[in-house]
């Protein structure tokens, strides 16, 4: 006969369970109030018998008599967990040695219930509830026992802990069977849904459904599971519903009656029948005789994308799912403050009241200097998951912090992120494969974020294909193509949409924004961000992080949902580039200060090209005024006046960053023109302030992006407009190593040095480079910025001063670098 593992058998062949331990051992002469695992040590003949009996009428999978074999059941018996463990596996092997001949026979060691409900609900720890059901997984896998049954469950906390348990002590197949009720609930309000979801993503090999109800009971539940599930279902009901007569418990489903009633849930799809309460050898005959021949429609797997907390699911894709974002310090200072002193109830009421406004989902990032990152995003998703069944999405940079929030996390959480770089996908994928989630996968890599659509799609590609090599299938994935804010890039919105429709039409994957980014520094930032939601719902967007504060974002989803166009107005063409320079938007939205007005004259000055933003123009009156005035002199009286008028709209908030951008490029303009005459002028001496050549700067700043982050828009808004004030910028780029900082620092002789940082994670790197500048160049002085720093977190790390913004950036360098 050849041998063939169980994971090999199952979902193609049908294969027998054996029925209920417990009613045989009462039978034999159990007492209530008996510890039944402890027959193994003392009566082992009697449960080898009732093996027996199970095997003789075509079992092919027989479960130990160790449903309550831990700790707590133990404690006070005078026997150990591996003791009794031990002993029920080499029973049932001695059960099966006369009846391998005819067929295979399998041992599956039996994990029951602690009896205690975990925390928060209970007091049973979860690492203690890992800890117990671990010792009961180390002994039997160690006696030879075949697979793992985790049964009987009704919590989802405690059911995910005997998964990690048997999973974290064996390389056994494992199967997690749950208890409904009659409304096909979990005690602690889960559904199928809840469960199909949990245990495919925690890996287990089958999913059962057992006790509790009889077959016919659970039927419905049964057909609901096999819509959803992409594993082998097993049926393990009780033999109907328990009467009481005559001081004992009877179950209303005789033989015949559960055999057929199985073959009937056999026909749907279920591959595994057994028993549970109340069924004996005679309801396994009947099972075996009435199914054996038959087989169960093929499983297929479902592609469903969905993640759950401990009682709820949210499946993407069905329609437009709202995941919250203001559980996250960045720009937040009061939650910074609360994070900073441990104060979780601030945050918790940011939770709740985003679920009363409408999400079905929360951001979770704690990101953010100063804090225990990942003491603290383990203690918010804990206290979360107490006042509120909304599934989380844990966001975070830190793998190590990702792995202890996705630990105790109750339920599947949705995970924020993973992006194409191999060391980001190899640090969270086998995290994914061991506890399960909906990955967002973003589309950069180590050469950044593309800038075309088809760049996006190739990274895509090769997180799904990597993804396969640790068995992750596309429906895990939430794919997010990056929103970029358009005031840096104007074409960025049409890039993103295109993306998100090519991910579902070409990748048949789920997508996810987030939403807010694409207005940064534009004015009435609700309007565009309601404008490009409705937009990429329309491009087929699953899931949108936003704030469900805002109404114009509900208006948005419900109006997609009864088939309403996406809006043609001024912000559609701001988004899709149709509005050029956004003069259109910013003129009905921004509620800017009057522009100066100009005389009819036909010559404009060049400091009105450049608030204008005019290039070509504020090149045209460079050279005029270079007819009038010296170089020097033109900068001083025109290029830096204007400028500065500038930098003071966008530092009072009538000017937005496209504008301050464009009136940088327009100076910028001016300013090659003036460069050039400066050079071809023999008159000018080429002293300037840090001994730089004749070319009208007035000092050098080095600037980067420190090494492991990839994000430079702060850091080339801060080079224009340094650039733009006649300082020479040595721009090093994104993700640059301390010692090279150090190096360009000393050979340009830099005065300031201004590192910039988006992601928590590279902080760590900005302290290091500081370090290394303050040993090398001490004279250098250093600014730092990013979303993720704070005025107090950059002094503690060493540097001299904290720029919030490019104007800030500006004002600093003056200081440092003497301008007059």
């Amino acid at each position: 006969m050849i041998q063939q593992t169980i994971r090999e058998l199952l979902g193609r062949q049908l294969l027998f369970f054996d029925g209920a331990m417990g009613t045989q051992l009462q039978e034999a002469g159990l007492k209530p109030g008996d510890i039944p695992e402890l027959w193994n040590v003392t009566r082992p003949e009697t449960v080898q018998g009732i093996h027996k009996k199970y095997l003789a009428v075509g079992s092919d999978i027989i479960i130990t008599n160790t449903f309550g074999c831990n700790a707590l059941k133990l404690n006070g018996t005078g026997f150990s967990v591996g003791q009794i463990a031990a002993q029920a596996v080499e029973n049932a092997q001695t059960a099966t040695t006369d009846y391998t001949a005819v067929k295979q026979r399998f041992i599956a060691l039996d994990i029951g219930p602690t009896g205690r409900l975990l925390k928060p609900f209970g007091d049973l720890d979860f690492e203690q509830a890992i800890a117990l059901f671990s010792e009961t997984v180390i002994a039997g896998a160690k006696a030879g026992a075949d697979l793992i049954i985790i049964e009987t469950m009704s919590d989802a906390y405690e059911l995910k802990s005997a998964v990690l348990a048997a999973k974290e002590n064996s390389n056994l197949p494992v199967i997690a069977s749950v208890t409904l009720d009659k409304n096909g609930k979990m005690l602690t309000g889960g559904g199928t849904d809840v469960v199909i979801a949990l245990l495919e993503g925690l890996g287990v090999d089958a999913i059962g459904f057992n006790c509790g109800l009889g077959p016919e009971q659970l039927a419905p539940y049964i057909t609901h599971a096999l819509e959803i599930c992409s594993i082998p279902i097993l049926l393990m009901p009780n033999a109907g519903l328990p009467t009481y007569a005559d001081g004992a418990t009877k179950y209303d489903v005789d033989p015949q009656m559960f055999a057929s009633s199985m073959r009937r849930n056999a026909e749907k799809g279920i591959w595994l029948l057994g028993g549970c309460c109340g069924t004996t050898p005679a309801h396994i005959e009947a099972l075996v005789k009435e199914c054996t021949g038959l087989v169960p429609p093929a499983i297929t797997k479902k592609n469903i994308t969905s993640a759950t907390s401990y009682s709820k699911t949210v499946a993407f894709g069905s329609k437009p799912i709202i995941i919250g974002e203001r559980i996250n310090p960045t720009g937040k200072s009061q939650l910074k403050k609360a994070l900073l002193n441990e104060d979780y109830d601030f945050a918790v009421q940011e939770g709740i009241e985003q679920i009363e406004q409408g999400a079905t989902a929360l951001d979770v990032n704690v990101g953010m200097p100063g804090i225990d990152e990942t003491a603290t995003l383990k203690t918010l998703v804990e206290q979360l998951q107490e006042v509120t069944s909304a599934p989380l999405q844990i966001d975070t940079a830190a793998p190590g912090a990702m792995a202890h929030a996705m630990r105790i996390y109750n339920g599947k959480p949705i995970i924020n992120s993973v992006n194409g770089k191999t060391e980001s996908m190899d640090a969270i994928f086998p995290l994914v494969k061991h506890y399960g989630g909906v990955i967002v996968a973003l589309t950069l890599d180590e050469k950044g974020i593309p800038e075309t659509a088809q760049g996006r799609i190739d990274i895509a590609k090769k997180i799904l294909d990597h993804a396969k090599q640790h068995g992750i299938g596309k429906e895990a994935f939430l794919f997010d193509p990056l929103t970029m804010a358009v005031s840096a890039g104007q074409d960025s919105a049409r890039v993103t949409l295109e993306s998100v429709r090519r991910l579902k039409n070409e990748l048949g994957v789920k997508t996810s924004l987030g939403v807010s980014n694409v207005s940064f520094g534009l004015p009435c930032r609700d309007v565009l961000n309601a404008t490009f939601l409705s937009l990429a719902l329309e491009a087929g967007l699953d899931a949108a992080i936003l704030n469900p504060g805002i109404s114009a974002m509900h208006q948005a989803i419900e109006a997609h949902a009864n088939g309403k166009p996406s809006p043609d107005n001024e912000a559609t063409d701001a988004l899709l580039g149709k509005d050029v320079q956004f003069k259109r938007y910013i003129e009905i939205h921004g509620k800017q200060q009057p522009e100066e007005t100009t005389t009819e004259k036909t010559d404009m000055t060049l400091g009105e090209a450049v608030l204008k933003g005019l290039k070509q123009e504020a090149a045209n009156c460079a050279e005029r005024s270079l007819e009038l005035y010296e170089p020097l002199e033109v900068i001083e009286r025109e290029l830096i006046p204007a400028l500065n008028a500038a930098g003071q709209r966008f530092e009072h908030g009538t000017m937005y960053l496209p504008q301050l951008l464009i009136c940088a490029e327009a100076a910028k303009s001016a300013f090659t023109v003036i460069r050039t005459a400066i050079a071809s002028n023999e008159s000018a001496d080429g002293k300037f302030a840090d001994g730089d050549s004749n070319d009208g700067s007035i000092g050098t700043v080095v600037v980067a992006t420190v090494e492991g982050d990839i994000h430079d828009i702060g850091k080339n808004i801060v080079r224009a407009m340094l650039e733009n004030y006649r300082f020479r910028v040595v721009d090093l780029g994104k993700d640059v190593p301390a010692q090279k900082v150090v190096d360009a620092v000393q050979k340009h002789k830099a005065r300031l040095a201004g590192l910039s940082a988006l992601m928590t994670t590279t902080v760590v790197s900005m302290e290091k480079t500081i370090k290394a500048l303050h040993e090398v160049a001490p004279d250098c002085k250093i600014m730092c910025g990013g979303a993720v720093l704070t005025k107090e977190y950059a002094t503690r790390i060493g540097a001299d001063f904290y720029a919030k913004d490019a104007m800030a950036s500006v004002r600093y360098a003056q200081q440092v670098i003497d301008t007059r």
